[in-house]
């Protein structure tokens, strides 16, 4: 996968993690399993691509725009990140502001279920 598209879609998981102040030691492996799973990301490149998020200045929704036109039409990839991005929310406690995000970030990727 384009290293692009892995970066969207890494800074799209670490959104949660950042704007929850998470420790992001104890959500490495977490992080590191999502971004392994379905982006053949090893744990390094993962771990890097999580802190670089922490501290790096972001348009969150430039990052969902890359991500859908990569895919375009790939609904099931598309369900796939959703789906990381609940994992990441329920990994720790729960906060309204994370699926006001979560439901933000669905309404971009799939504009059509609304």
């Amino acid at each position: 996968m384009d290293k692009k598209i892995k970066r969207s879609v890494a800074t799209l998981l670490a959104h949660i993690i950042k704007v929850d102040h998470r420790d992001v030691e104890k959500e490495i492996p977490l992080f590191c399993s999502l971004m392994g799973e379905n982006f053949q990301c090893n744990r390094e490149e993962a771990a890097q691509f999580l802190r670089a998020a922490m501290v790096e200045d972001y348009d969150l929704y430039e990052h969902v725009q890359i991500i859908n036109d990569a895919l375009q039409n790939d609904k099931l990839s598309k369900m796939h990140i959703l789906e990381q991005l609940n994992r990441i929310i329920y990994s720790d406690t729960i906060t309204p502001k994370d699926y006001k995000i979560f439901e933000s970030i669905r309404k971009k990727l799939f504009p059509e279920i609304d």
